[in-house]
C-alpha cells in the first residue's frame, strides 16, 4: 500500500498555500500560544503538578486545544528551524510531563477537580480524547525534534489505557464518547513499532456501539439513543455517518487506519459504503459536514440547509484526515478530489486571512451576523486550523516502491525517498487559478518509476505530455495518468487541466436548493459577496444565456 511522503520532504512555495503557512506560521501559532495562555488552558497544568485542588478553568476538554497547538508547533519546527518557537515548545512539555500522574494518567480537569472520579463518564468527560490529542503532538514533536520529552509522556499515558481498557481491565468494555484515541493509538503504533496500541485501537473501534453508555449512565437499554456518539450500531454495521459530525469522521479515520492496518477487507467495505453515501446523500458542495446546530452534526439524508449549515470547521478537517487515509488504503481520484475541495472550501474558510479569527461553524448563506472570532471557549477548531495548515505537504503525495501519487498540484518540490537515489521532482504551477502544470525531474534513481497524475473528476479534457511529445497513456479507472519509465535529470511532463466554469445543480431532494446554482471552477467554489456588488443578492439570477468572464485580481 502507498504511503504519505512526509511533508519534511515536501517544499511549498506555491502563490495560493505559501502565503498561508506563512500567515499560520507568524500569526496563527503564536497568537494560539497566547489564547491558550490568556484563557487558562496552560495554567490547569501548572496547577494539576502542583496538587491544587481549585482554580481549574474552562471545560473538561481544555488538555486537547493544548495539545493540538504543541503538534501543531511541532510541524513547523519539522518544516524548518526556529530556536523561539522550539523554546517555547519545550517549556510548555515541560509543564505537561510535571502534571502527570505516577501511573501515567494525566487530564488537568480530573487531576484538580475530582481526582476520584477518573474514567467514571466516558461518554461526556472527553479522557480519552484528550489522551488522543497528546499522542498525536508527541509523534508529531519526537518526528520533528528528535527528543522524547513528550513522546515519554504520551507512551506512560497511553500505557496506562492500555492496561486500564484490556481485556482484563478495571474498564474492559468502555470507550470513548468522541473519538480520537483509536486513530491516535494507530499513530503510536506506527512510530514505535508496538502493535499493543494497534491492538488497543482495534478493541475500541470493535467495542463501540454495544451501549456502554446507556450502562454508564444508567439509561434502560428501551430508551437509549447512542446516535450522537457513533454508539447506536457497531461501526460494522454502519451504512452512513450519523450524529457528531467531526466525531463520526474521526472514527471513520480510525476505522480506516485499523483495516488498513490488519488488512480488514470487511472493515474497509464499510468505511468505503459510509464514504460514498456520505457524498451522495450529506455532503455540502462545499466538501462539508454537518447540516444541524442542534447535535453539531447530521440529520436525515438531503437535509442540507444553508442559512443554517453548521459545517463546523473541525468536521471539515476531520474530512481531510479521512480521505487522507482512504487514499493509502486504495489512491482513487474521488477521493483526492473530496479531499481537495475541502480543503480549498470546507476547512479554509474557518480561517482568516490574517490567520487571527476563525469560524466554529461555517453557513453557506451569511448576512453578516456570522463573524470569525480570535478564539472561542470552545477552541477546538482553532489549532485543527493551524496543525493541518502545517502539515499540508503530507497531502500532496503518496507513494510506495514502484514510484510516487501526486494528488494535489501544489507548486515547490518533493522528494520521494528510494532504494537507491531519491527521486526529486519539482512543480511550477499557478494551480488552483492556472490550468498549467509541469513537472521536472531533478533526480531519479536508476530504475523504472512510476509518476501516477491524479485527473481531477471536474476536468473533462486533459493533456498530458512528456519532454513535449503526446503520451499514449490516459487515464485509468481510478482517475490517475500513469507515466512509468527510467526518469532522468532534466525530463519533464506538461499537464493541461482546462477549468471552464461550472454551474453545479443540487440534488432535487435538496429542497433548499432547488431553483439555485453553485459556480465553480476549478477546485474553487465561489461566494457571491454583497460588499461586491452595487444592488441586492437576491436580485441576481443566473439564465439559460448566462456566460462567464474570467480575469486575474492579485488582491
Amino acid at each position: 500500500m502507498p504511503r504519505a511522503v512526509p511533508y519534511t520532504t515536501v517544499q511549498i512555495s506555491d502563490a495560493f498555500w505559501t502565503p498561508r503557512q506563512r500567515t499560520n506560521r507568524e500569526m496563527s501559532i503564536p497568537h494560539s500560544l497566547a489564547m491558550l495562555e490568556k484563557s487558562g488552558n496552560a495554567r490547569n497544568f501548572d496547577l494539576a503538578a502542583s496538587g491544587a485542588r481549585e482554580g481549574y478553568t474552562g471545560p473538561v476538554y481544555m488538555d486537547s486545544d493544548l495539545y493540538k497547538a504543541l503538534e501543531a508547533g511541532s510541524y513547523e519546527l519539522g518544516r524548518a528551524p526556529n530556536a523561539a518557537l522550539d523554546s517555547q515548545i519545550d517549556a510548555l512539555i515541560a509543564r505537561v510531563g510535571a502534571a502527570q500522574m505516577p501511573d501515567g494518567y494525566l487530564n488537568t480537569h480530573f487531576q484538580v477537580n475530582a481526582p476520584e472520579k477518573k474514567w467514571t463518564n466516558l461518554r461526556d468527560a472527553h479522557e480519552l480524547y484528550c489522551a488522543g490529542h497528546l499522542i498525536e503532538a508527541a509523534v508529531a514533536h519526537h518526528a520533528a525534534t528528535g527528543k522524547r520529552s513528550l513522546m515519554d509522556v504520551a507512551v506512560r499515558f497511553a500505557d496506562h489505557i492500555v492496561e486500564t481498557f484490556g481485556p482484563h481491565g478495571a474498564h474492559s468494555h468502555g470507550y470513548c464518547g468522541h473519538p480520537e484515541i483509536e486513530l491516535a493509538l494507530v499513530r503510536l503504533a506506527q512510530s514505535t513499532h508496538n502493535d499493543k496500541y494497534l491492538e488497543a485501537a482495534t478493541r475500541f473501534i470493535e467495542l463501540r456501539g454495544h451501549h456502554y453508555f446507556a450502562a454508564e449512565h444508567n439509561t434502560p437499554k428501551t430508551k437509549y439513543d447512542g446516535t450522537y456518539w457513533q454508539d447506536r450500531w457497531p461501526v460494522r454495521n454502519h451504512k452512513v455517518l450519523h450524529g457528531h459530525a467531526g466525531r463520526a469522521a474521526y472514527l471513520m479515520s480510525a476505522a480506516t487506519d485499523v483495516a488498513q492496518s490488519l488488512g480488514d477487507v470487511d472493515l474497509l467495505n464499510t468505511v468505503n459504503l459510509v464514504w460514498r453515501n456520505t457524498l451522495e446523500r450529506r455532503l455540502y458542495v462545499t466538501g462539508g459536514i454537518g447540516s444541524s446546530a442542534r447535535n453539531e452534526g447530521f440529520t436525515q439524508d438531503y437535509d442540507l440547509p444553508n442559512r443554517t449549515a453548521y459545517q463546523e470547521t473541525c468536521a471539515s478537517a476531520a474530512m481531510v484526515f479521512w480521505a487522507h487515509r482512504l487514499l493509502q488504503a486504495e489512491p482513487r481520484s474521488d477521493v483526492a478530489d473530496l479531499m481537495e475541495l475541502a480543503l480549498y472550501n470546507a476547512f479554509l474558510s474557518g480561517v482568516s486571512l490574517d490567520g487571527k479569527a476563525f469560524f466554529y461553524e461555517n453557513p453557506l448563506e451569511n448576512d453578516g451576523s456570522d463573524l470569525r472570532q480570535p478564539w472561542y471557549t470552545c477552541a477546538c477548531c482553532p489549532p485543527n486550523v493551524t496543525r493541518l495548515l502545517a502539515s499540508l505537504g503530507s497531502y500532496a503525495y503518496l507513494a510506495d516502491p514502484t514510484g510516487v501519487w501526486i494528488n494535489l498540484y501544489i507548486q515547490g518540490q518533493v522528494r520521494v525517498p528510494t532504494d537507491s537515489r531519491d527521486l526529486r521532482i519539482a512543480v511550477e504551477t499557478r494551480y488552483p487559478w492556472g490550468a498549467a502544470i509541469k513537472l521536472r525531474i531533478l533526480d531519479a534513481p536508476d530504475v523504472s518509476q512510476s509518476i501516477r497524475l491524479r485527473i481531477p473528476g471536474w476536468c473533462q479534457k486533459s493533456r498530458v505530455r512528456v519532454n513535449g511529445a503526446a503520451t499514449a497513456a490516459r487515464r485509468a479507472a481510478n482517475g490517475y495518468v500513469t507515466l512509468t519509465r527510467e526518469w532522468r535529470v532534466g525530463d519533464f511532463v506538461e499537464i493541461e487541466l482546462p477549468m471552464p466554469v461550472r454551474t453545479i445543480e443540487a440534488n432535487p431532494l435538496v429542497t433548499e436548493d432547488r431553483g439555485k446554482l453553485t459556480v465553480a471552477r476549478g477546485p474553487l467554489v465561489y461566494c457571491a459577496e454583497q460588499i461586491d456588488q452595487q444592488h441586492d443578492l437576491d436580485a441576481f439570477e443566473l439564465g439559460p444565456a448566462c456566460r462567464f468572464d474570467i480575469g486575474w485580481e492579485p488582491d
